[in-house]
């Protein structure tokens, strides 16, 4: 059995490229699903956030979204109320790390440094890293002292600048996740729009979209079946 941190955004809004304000926070589907494969498969998981705030789910994502998912996260309210302190967090104190979604991770976690902290240790140990969707804007956190980037040449998927034009924030995102990621030298291996896509790169597991939330956890418990 693996010990999981799932490190979960703390923001309930983003602020646009045009000043005005959002409402966000984490995605229900790619937070339920990753969180009930990866106890399915017998593993723990421990939520944190940063200062331990309670998270808060984006209202986007709950609209259609089927009985047995909003009755699966109101089985996690428990857990979502008493969060982690992420600064809490020791390195080397799990076996993964893996960030869900939501325009939330853009706004917080990418320059959260204890975020940052953990995953260069994640990489320099070679710990399992799981990001889904818009949660790969945690890994911006993750530069070293020197400026490298902790991730720099690894292959991952992550909700392209296309997605986020077609359904996404569109011109008004204040960034966009794929071009800072490239910029940073990852090598992006995203397939075609709300297609379900998962790549792994040894054990970076990252998947595109909510499309491919099932499938990203199904490809977390497999690595995590292999160490």
């Amino acid at each position: 059995m693996a010990k999981v941190l799932m490190v979960v955004t703390g923001v309930d809004s983003i602020e646009l490229a045009d000043g005005r304000v959002h409402p966000t926070g984490f995605w229900a589907e790619e937070l339920v699903e990753l969180h009930r494969g990866l106890r399915a498969a017998g593993h723990a998981v421990e939520v944190a956030t940063p200062g331990g705030v309670q998270p808060t789910v984006d209202p986007g994502s709950l609209a259609g979204a089927p009985e047995e998912l909003t009755g699966y996260l109101a089985g996690l309210a428990p857990v979502l109320a008493r969060p982690r302190v992420l600064a809490d967090v020791r390195d080397g104190e799990f076996d993964a790390i893996v960030l869900p979604g939501g325009h939330g991770p853009m706004a917080d976690l990418a320059a959260d440094p204890d975020l940052g902290r953990l995953l260069v240790d994640a990489a320099d140990r070679d710990a399992v890293v799981g990001v889904l969707c818009h949660g790969p804007a945690g890994l911006l956190s993750a530069v070293r002292p020197d400026g490298r980037f902790a991730f720099e040449g690894r292959r991952l998927a992550v909700f392209t600048d296309e997605e986020e034009h077609q359904g996404g924030l569109g011109d008004a995102s204040p960034y966009f996740v794929e071009a800072r990621l490239r910029d940073l030298g990852a090598v992006i291996a995203s397939a075609e729009p709300w297609s379900s896509t998962v790549v792994s790169d040894g054990s970076l597991v990252s998947g595109q979209n909510p499309q491919s939330s099932v499938a990203t956890a199904e490809r977390l418990v497999e690595v995590l079946a292999g160490r």
